[in-house]
């Protein structure tokens, strides 16, 4: 998920010469055609259960919505991060969650002030900066909070149960966002912390690829499948990243998240 903000930022620029590419341009560059997307293509106007979304490391503005919008489509949801994480990522203005308001797009707030995940004193604390930075953008109670646990980062269970702990005790709800495919760190860390909660049904999981779809249209989003194990109970499927033509990654979402987002 995380991309480098030098490139997140020069993207913006990027996108006014790049917004001109056509739908099967992008859909070519993605590696999978309409042909070859087509027996497992899902429309969401004809599957409620799915909406399609987008997540970037780039702020949203009209010019970067316009590639986007021209490129791939109108997302449902837009993930964007908290605050600004210097090289990384670009925080959430005012500016972007007044734009997307307007067009009833829903925010996926992600957390990911940290590289390393162990400890239980960790999770906590990085918890209670998660908290005070969606306080500070006024994000309203109710609402998921994604801890973004990338694969490079070390992680255990004890972690993940302060992150819970200390999320849940607050106005937010516990998400997760990682690679939750069979035998990868987080999996057996997550698998772990189920055995110390008494209930995880109000924890959202955003796995990324596994499968690696590449980044498709709107029209051309795979089926929900993502592979992961059976106590994985996946929210948002990111099953495409890295956007050539805009600074994207692609994503599923089950429909009855969308109350729960900003």
């Amino acid at each position: 998920m995380e991309q480098n903000a030098d490139e997140a930022g020069d993207s913006e620029d990027e996108n006014t010469d790049d917004a001109g590419d056509s739908v099967d341009e992008n859909t070519v560059d993605s590696g999978s055609s309409e042909d070859e997307n087509a027996d497992e293509a899902v429309h969401n106007e004809d599957n409620p259960e799915y909406v399609w979304g987008l997540d970037t490391a780039s702020i949203v503005d009209e010019l970067f919505f316009g590639c986007v919008e021209q490129n791939y489509g109108e997302p449902a949801a837009f993930g964007r991060y908290l605050e600004t994480k210097e090289g990384v990522s670009y925080g959430i203005t005012a500016e972007e969650v007044s734009f997307f308001k307007e067009r009833d797009i829903k925010i996926i707030p992600i957390y990911n002030h940290f590289t390393d995940a162990t400890g239980y004193e960790k999770g906590v604390s990085e918890a209670e900066t998660a908290i005070q930075y969606a306080q500070e953008n006024e994000v309203p109670e109710g609402i998921y909070i994604f801890a973004d646990i990338e694969p490079t980062y070390p992680v255990d269970s004890s972690f993940l149960l302060g992150w819970y702990e200390t999320i849940m005790d607050s106005p937010y709800l516990v998400g997760f966002y990682g690679i939750f495919s069979e035998g990868e760190p987080l999996t057996i860390a997550y698998e772990d912390l189920l055995t110390n909660i008494k209930d995880s049904s109000e924890i959202a999981i955003w796995h990324s690829s596994e499968p690696y779809v590449g980044i498709t249209t709107k029209e051309n989003a795979p089926s929900f499948r993502p592979e992961v194990p059976d106590f994985v109970n996946v929210t948002i499927w990111q099953y495409g990243i890295d956007g050539d033509t805009c600074n994207i990654d692609t994503n599923l979402l089950r429909s009855d998240i969308l109350d729960k987002l900003w």
